[in-house]
C-alpha cells in the first residue's frame, strides 16, 4: 500500500495529461483516400489540359490501355503496401504488392514501343514527360508521407519508398491522359528514370520523416521518454 502512495502524484500527473487518441484508419481506406486524390487531380487535367478526341484515339489501342491502367493499378497497390508496411506485425511480403500491376504497366508500355515511331516524337518530347512526371509526383508524394506519417513503420525506408512508387506511378498515368503521342522507347527510359528518381527522392526525404516518427514514439513510450515529460516531472517533484 505504501509503494502505490508513494508512485500516487505520478500516476496522477500521467492520467492528467492524457488526450484521447483517435484511431487510424485502415490501411485499405487510408489507401484509397489518397487514390480519390490521384483520382480526383487526373479530373482536373482531363477538364484543363486534355484533348479528348486524341486520348481516345490513344486508348483504343490495347497496349495504351493496358499500360495507362497498369500505372493507376500499381500506384493503388503500391499505397496500400505503403500503409500495410506502417502497420508493426503485418508481413513485409506485402511490399510485392504492386509487382504484377507494374509487370503490366512496363510490359504493355514494352510493346507500345514496338509500334511507335521515333520520328512522330518532338526532340523535347521525352524530357517534357520526364518534367511532368517529376512534377506530379511532388504533391502525390508529399501526400503520401501526410497520409503515413502517423504510421509506425518498422521499416521506414521500405514503407517512404513505396509511397515514391506509389505517387511515381500515379503520375505516369496521369501523363496518360496528356501525352501528344504513342509511347517510344526513349519515352519509357525516361519514364523509367523518372520513377526511379522519384523513388529515390522519397528513400532519402521520406524515409528521414517517418524514421523520426517512429524513433520519437519509442523514446515517448521508454521509461526515461516518459520521465522526461512534463507531467511526470511535476509528479516526481510533488513525490
Amino acid at each position: 500500500m505504501s509503494e502505490i502512495s508513494r508512485h500516487a502524484p505520478l500516476l496522477d500527473a500521467l492520467a492528467d495529461d492524457l488526450a484521447p487518441v483517435r484511431p487510424l484508419a485502415s490501411p485499405l481506406l487510408r489507401a484509397l483516400a489518397w487514390f480519390a486524390a490521384l483520382a480526383g487531380l487526373a479530373l482536373v487535367l482531363l477538364v484543363a489540359a486534355a484533348d479528348i478526341g486524341a486520348l481516345r484515339q490513344r486508348m483504343a489501342a490495347p497496349d495504351a490501355l493496358a499500360a495507362a491502367l497498369g500505372a493507376g493499378a500499381t500506384a493503388l497497390a503500391a499505397a496500400c503496401a505503403a500503409c500495410l508496411s506502417g502497420v508493426p506485425g503485418r508481413s513485409r511480403w506485402w511490399a510485392l504488392l504492386p509487382l504484377p500491376p507494374a509487370i503490366l504497366w512496363l510490359g504493355a508500355s514494352g510493346v507500345g514501343c514496338l509500334d511507335a515511331s521515333p520520328s512522330s516524337v518532338a526532340p523535347d518530347g521525352t524530357g517534357g514527360c520526364a518534367a511532368i512526371i517529376l512534377g506530379l509526383s511532388l504533391p502525390l508524394s508529399l501526400l503520401a508521407i501526410v497520409m503515413l506519417r502517423r504510421t509506425c513503420p518498422l521499416r521506414p525506408t521500405l514503407t517512404a519508398c513505396l509511397g515514391g512508387l506509389a505517387a511515381a506511378a500515379g503520375a505516369a498515368a496521369l501523363l496518360a491522359l496528356v501525352h501528344p503521342h504513342a509511347a517510344t522507347a526513349a519515352d519509357l527510359a525516361v519514364h523509367v528514370v523518372a520513377v526511379a528518381l522519384v523513388v529515390a527522392a522519397n528513400f532519402a526525404a521520406g524515409g528521414r520523416v517517418l524514421g523520426r516518427a517512429i524513433a520519437s514514439a519509442i523514446v515517448l513510450r521508454s521509461p526515461a521518454g516518459r520521465r522526461s515529460m512534463p507531467g511526470a516531472q511535476s509528479g516526481a517533484k510533488a513525490k
